[in-house]
């Protein structure tokens, strides 16, 4: 094996969670996706994530090829369910020198770009127009689902039910504040999805029994499920899984294998695979994201190294542009061998 014949070390930016929420625009976000989608991938840019497990803590590694030709990178995540405490750390190496250009902190990007992508999909599927939206949840990912989606689509109406009557009023009122949408909290998730043109589903029961019926499903509905991303995980039921027309998945093999929505569906006999295509096929045209003004479509995500290295280097783009990051005073040796 030859020896390395040269060395250099280049400066590397570090870009803390405090940039990350200032650098972070919703719209430069979802655009950077769509265009990712868009481009010609194969499963070697995206190979399937790892798992490292001590006793009650595990180190989960996502690893993507960016299609822009710029950046290639990994997402660490360091996580105790049994502490109740997680990090997460990105880091960007040039496609073209494999230097180590950037590391940044993950908390945020989780987030950022699982709401992004949905719209993505949201765009590809739903009638064009205004939008009448209702939402299942109110955590962060549900907020940020929706903040992204009025950043690049007009709102006709909101409706958003949480199990806490505090949360969703919370929820309601924050974005009538912010936004002037007409939105309100209601006492159902039946009352929430009714004359829903979109559905933002990104809520868990606690005891994993689904929140999302296939009752409330009505035809050319879209329905965005971001909430269960293990096998052990629900938030739709057997019957919505079967009325769904088309199933669009960020990552289809694991969708259909590794998630709790799918298993279940499957061993009731709904055959998830044959109506389950990847967003990157509907995105990139070479699959119909609908047939039928009536037809219904899920987008089913449990999130792909993709989404994270495309929207670590759009913030990296944006931190370079303003000089909001930090420079580290070392850097990583990048030998020609």
């Amino acid at each position: 094996m030859s020896q390395p014949t040269a060395a250099n070390t280049t400066s590397t930016v570090f870009i803390t969670d405090a940039d990350v929420a200032a650098l972070a625009q919703w719209g430069d976000a979802v655009e950077a996706l769509r265009a990712a989608y868009a481009r010609p991938m194969t499963p070697a840019m995206v190979p399937p994530r790892t798992m490292a497990r001590g006793d009650g803590f595990w180190l989960r590694g996502l690893c993507a090829v960016s299609p822009s030709g710029e950046y290639m990178g990994c997402k660490l995540i360091a996580a105790s369910p049994k502490i109740k405490r997680a990090s997460y750390l990105v880091s960007l190496f040039d496609q073209r020198t494999m230097e180590l250009a950037a590391l940044i902190d993950g908390n945020r990007i989780t987030d950022i770009r699982t709401a992004a992508t949905a719209v993505v999909a949201v765009n590809a599927l739903a009638k064009a127009g205004p939008l009448r939206v209702g939402v299942i949840g109110s955590s962060a990912l549900a907020r940020n689902t929706l903040l992204a989606l009025s950043a690049v689509r007009e709102i006709a109406a909101v409706r958003v039910f949480s199990p806490s009557p505090d949360n969703r009023q919370r929820y309601a009122d924050d974005f009538r504040a912010s936004h002037g949408f007409d939105i309100a909290a209601v006492g159902s998730p039946a009352e929430a999805v009714a004359h829903a043109d979109v559905v933002l589903c990104a809520a868990r029961s606690r005891d994993e029994s689904p929140v999302f019926l296939g009752e409330w499903l009505a035809p050319g509905m879209v329905v965005v499920s971001v909430g269960s991303t293990l096998p052990e995980q629900r938030e739709v039921d057997v019957e919505a899984m079967r009325r769904a027309t088309l199933i669009v998945a960020d990552m289809a093999e694991e969708i259909v294998h590794d998630t709790g929505d799918a298993i279940v569906a499957i061993k009731e006999g709904v055959d998830v695979a044959a109506k389950t295509v990847e967003l990157a096929d509907v995105v990139g045209g070479r699959v119909p994201g609908r047939r039928s003004p009536d037809d219904i479509v899920f987008y089913k995500s449990v999130g792909t190294a993709l989404q994270d290295v495309v929207t670590a280097e759009m913030l990296l783009r944006a931190a370079l542009a303003t000089q909001r990051y930090v420079a580290m005073p070392a850097g990583v040796v990048t030998i020609t061998r």
